[in-house]
């Protein structure tokens, strides 16, 4: 463990810096420079994210007090609050393919123009900023979440149960924006960063990670344990992710750190084609014909 806390500790540091000095060139520069640090910019965003990740499960470091603390400096990176994070992924593990979390399915009861345009708006990068702006809310009028419109979507409605965010719990979550929100202030004056190539950097990030965040999961059994696909990449995308190819695996034994993934994935379901699955999802959502899991406690 100690050698995987080393590790996680340099991704930790040396992942929000390279991406902060990314954003200072595309700033300060264009042509060949600026497009180049767009695209880095774009896929390290998502080992940032799967940083996130680990730390969501307790995984980036064996102290709690340090996982947390990491976790909050990459959640910085997104932008967004770790705790908030947390917890929502956590809901994930819980709730996975049941009704709350069925985006790739439809029963005919269901508006099916609500459906495609949320299934679509995953695939083409618009659901990522609204996580960011949840985290503000929260953290700062958290009685929104407590209105009918988020009571009865069926995905809100388990993700914002107020048993899950309690007032210490928003107190956590406000803290954790303000200090990033320093973070941010501190960077921009630092590095003399410029609105616009901010904005377009992060759209490229976020329509990046949006598009394969449910490639790991469409039409995959309706299970919650079960409910993954692994899958086929290069071993640069391998790294990139921090193995988080390995779904299935994850959703199996979610305490392995990443370092791990790789050695039960070898005994694990075959890995499907990552693009094969990636395109079969642009075909929209498709009748359900699987009854609902149930969630787990814990």
């Amino acid at each position: 463990m100690s050698e995987h806390n080393q590790q996680n500790l340099l991704l930790s540091f040396a992942v929000p810096v390279v991406m902060l000095v990314l954003l200072w060139l595309g700033s300060h520069n264009d042509g060949l420079v600026f497009v180049l640090a767009l695209l880095l910019f774009a896929f390290l965003g998502l080992t940032n994210y799967a940083l996130i990740h680990e730390g969501c499960h307790y995984n980036l470091n064996s102290k709690r007090e340090v996982n947390d603390k990491l976790g909050t400096l990459v959640s910085w990176l997104f932008p967004v609050s770790f705790t908030f994070m947390e917890i929502a992924h956590q809901v994930h593990h819980r709730n996975n393919r049941t009704d709350g979390e069925m985006f790739d399915y439809y029963y005919p009861d269901d508006n099916r123009l609500i459906k495609y345009a949320q299934w679509y708006s995953i695939l083409i990068g618009i659901y990522p900023p609204i996580i960011p702006l949840g985290s503000m809310l929260m953290a700062f009028a958290s009685p929104v979440f407590h209105l009918k419109p988020w009571r009865v979507a069926k995905s809100s409605s388990i993700i914002f149960d107020q048993h899950y965010f309690s007032p210490p719990i928003i107190s956590k979550i406000r803290k954790e924006v303000m200090l990033g929100i320093g973070f941010w202030l501190i960077a921009w004056w630092l590095f003399d960063l410029d609105s616009v190539t901010v904005l377009i950097f992060y759209g490229a990030f976020w329509v990046n990670w949006s598009t394969r965040q449910y490639v790991s999961h469409a039409f995959s059994p309706r299970d919650v344990m079960n409910g993954a696909w692994n899958l086929k990449v290069s071993k640069l995308m391998g790294w990139i992710f921090l193995n988080g190819q390995w779904d299935l695996v994850h959703h199996k034994y979610p305490e392995l750190p990443w370092q791990r993934l790789p050695e039960l994935g070898s005994s694990s379901t075959k890995p499907i084609s990552y693009w094969k699955q990636y395109f079969r999802m642009w075909a929209g959502p498709r009748p359900n014909r699987e009854p609902a899991p149930t969630a787990i406690a814990s």
